[in-house]
């Protein structure tokens, strides 16, 4: 009797620590985060920075030297063309006009004096009292005479012109964004002109230069719609439309860009000249898709947690890394097999303002996501990627459906390096 209750005592012993040990192993299994799969649109864009900056500007200045003797407009003033806005000393240009006025006067009178010997002279040449060559000589003072006063009449209209130059007038009707000088400086125009002024024509329309990259320029045209936003206002997102791409190419650091410029409207006066923008050109879209997270496709699960205690065939290992990072990472879903890597948001070194865009187009490639058994294994599910907006990818398959969870990566401690590609054996990878 003894002898069956400690065999009794033995096997339920022997249970309980299998139940726990179980329990245990059950407990320090793999936890996966997920995220469901979702059906919509994926747009892929072009992004890059650029500066807001009116239409048309305009930098007034000064064709002669002088004292700023008076200012009619300051930072803002809202000015019309014709209208004055500042005033040089007009004192020694006033003289240089009296001067050549008086230079006039002498060579008018100098003029009717050589037309009274003209005078003289053929009427006795006409007598035959005085020889030929005396005409000609008075004809050719009364000649000279009236050179004089033509040329005293030039310099007497510069003096006047340049006395009106003392006026500084808007050419245009604006805004003026810019002032250089203040009363009492000394403009000096010997070399060039000096910028008095800046005025903005009209900030209700605008403009923002960007820069594009060379790998990107191709898939921007004139007339496309585009999206930005400025620090000022970073809960507003702004519109505008391509106007110009201009075939002045910039290298910076090895990296060629484009000039692109973007019309911009502003009713509201809220984007100002010299603002910062934040530019996103869209480029492609695909409308009521499959849309599974790029982490997803990332992910490379331990072979213990497949199907099948890990012995999967050899065609269902995950892509290259090349093709995971075209795939997903950097956005480029569709870059064909072997060429040249995309160049996304990690993408080419010396970004800047025409730094890659947030995703990219292209014939479809394979990719692969996993998805979690009742058994806690994970099961491969094939998929054709074919757009991406950096943080989403298009995938076509028949495997998945709208809200099919697929796997990000591990939830528990052993998820903690598994953010890099060649992570350990039993590591998440994202």
């Amino acid at each position: 009797m003894k002898k069956a209750l400690v065999g009794a005592a033995i096997v339920a012993a022997v249970v309980v620590a299998a139940v726990l040990l179980l329990s245990k192993d059950k407990k320090s299994g793999p936890k996966f985060r997920k995220e469901k799969v979702t059906k919509g649109s994926v747009v892929a864009t072009v992004t890059a920075t650029g500066t807001l900056s009116a239409v048309t500007t305009v930098k007034v200045g000064s064709q002669v030297s002088g004292i700023i003797a008076r200012l009619h407009a300051d930072f803002n003033s809202e000015v019309r063309r014709g209208q004055l806005l500042a005033e040089l000393d007009p004192t020694p240009f006033q003289a240089t006009v009296e001067q050549r006025r008086a230079d006039l006067e002498r060579a008018r009178v100098e003029l009717r004096n050589a037309e009274l010997v003209l005078a003289r002279a053929k009427k006795l040449l006409e007598a035959q009292l005085q020889a030929q060559s005396e005409y000609d000589t008075a004809k050719a003072n009364r000649d000279g005479a009236a050179a004089s006063v033509a040329q005293s009449s030039a310099s007497l209209k510069q003096a006047e012109t340049n006395l009106a130059y003392t006026r500084i007038l808007s050419p245009i009707d604006g805004v003026v964004v810019d002032r250089q000088y203040d009363i009492g400086q000394t403009v000096a125009a010997s070399f060039q002109a000096p910028v008095l002024f800046t005025i903005a024509q009209d900030l209700t329309k605008m403009q923002v230069l960007t820069n594009i990259d060379e790998a990107d320029i191709g898939r921007v045209k004139e007339g496309q719609e585009a999206t930005f936003t400025v620090d000022a206002f970073a809960e507003r997102t702004f519109t505008g439309r391509v106007s110009q791409i201009r075939l002045s190419p910039q290298t910076v650091q090895n990296v060629v860009t484009y000039p692109v410029l973007l019309d911009v409207s502003n009713p509201e006066l809220r984007l100002r000249p010299g603002m910062t923008a934040n530019v996103l050109v869209p480029v492609d879209r695909r409308d009521d898709v499959l849309r599974v997270p790029n982490a997803a496709l990332r992910f490379k699960p331990d072979p213990a947690d497949l199907e099948g205690g890990g012995k999967a065939k050899p065609d269902a290992a995950a892509p290259s890394g090349a093709a995971r990072a075209e795939g997903a990472g950097n956005g480029t879903a569709g870059a064909p097999a072997g060429g040249r890597p995309g160049r996304g948001e990690g993408g080419r070194p010396g970004g800047g303002a025409g730094r890659g865009g947030a995703g990219r187009s292209g014939p479809s490639r394979s990719g692969e996501v996993y998805v979690e058994l009742p058994t806690g294994k994970l099961r491969v599910v094939r998929a054709k990627t074919t757009l991406t907006d950096g943080n989403l990818t298009a995938v076509e398959t028949d495997d998945l459906k709208e809200g099919d969870e697929v796997v990000l990566g591990l939830a528990t401690a052993r998820a903690g390096s598994g953010a890099g590609g060649g992570a350990p054996r039993g590591m998440g990878r994202m």
